[in-house]
């Protein structure tokens, strides 16, 4: 009889690539480093901290991330990342996205559990200064984006174009500052009046159109 030819290799006998491994390797750690972000601070979010989370050696981080630094930076970019397809993805399931839907989808951004990391090497920036000098052509490249994607918006249509990207960048520090209030003093009466008062200064009517009408 003649020998058998070898099975093909199935399940998780089939050997990864370098490549896959490293990206693998790399989506652990940047999830590690995330969660512990958002759950630990800035402070506490220490090589040890992260390889630990992510079942990995110091060495195997070091392999990707020459420093804790270049790390910080790859969480904050999976997380720009991630804020844009979920911002994309609501508004393709709107359809035609009204004022209301995009404000909507921003307040969600801003408070997504994930949106916390971010928050977390903002605030240590400020008092941190290679943290921040790392932070600046990230930050920039991120408002880009999302002026980029700003400027595809309906209601962007109706605001004088010199005014667009400051209106912009208002509603989104109105939205990130309630975020972080929240944490601290949550005022859920006042979301959907602040989002609706948001919405018809956008469109350009009457702050007091309720009052008037009644």
């Amino acid at each position: 009889m003649g020998r058998r030819g070898r099975r093909p290799p199935t399940g998780s006998s089939v050997r990864r690539t370098q490549e896959e491994r490293r990206t693998a390797t790399v989506g652990k750690l940047v999830d590690a480093a995330i969660a512990s972000l958002c759950e630990k601070g800035y402070a506490a979010t220490t090589v040890t901290e992260v390889v630990t989370r992510a079942g990995l050696s110091s060495g195997a981080m070091f392999r990707h991330f020459p420093t804790r630094l270049d790390l910080m930076v790859a969480a904050a970019d999976e997380v720009r990342r991630r804020q844009f397809e979920e911002f994309r993805t609501g508004l393709s399931a709107f359809g035609s996205a009204s004022v209301e839907h995009c404000l909507t989808l921003l307040r969600a951004a801003c408070r997504a559990p994930i949106n916390g990391a971010w928050y977390e090497l903002l605030i240590a920036a400020r008092s941190d200064q290679a943290l921040r000098e790392r932070l600046v052509p990230f930050t920039e490249r991120y408002h880009a984006e999302i002026v980029a994607l700003g400027r595809t918006l309906p209601i962007a249509g109706s605001l004088p174009p010199a005014e667009v990207d400051t209106v912009l960048f208002s509603v989104v520090f109105l939205l990130d500052g309630e975020a972080l209030s929240a944490v601290v003093h949550p005022q859920p009466e006042q979301e959907q009046l602040r989002l609706d008062l948001v919405a018809r200064l956008l469109r350009g009517d009457s702050v007091h159109r309720r009052s008037e009408a009644s």
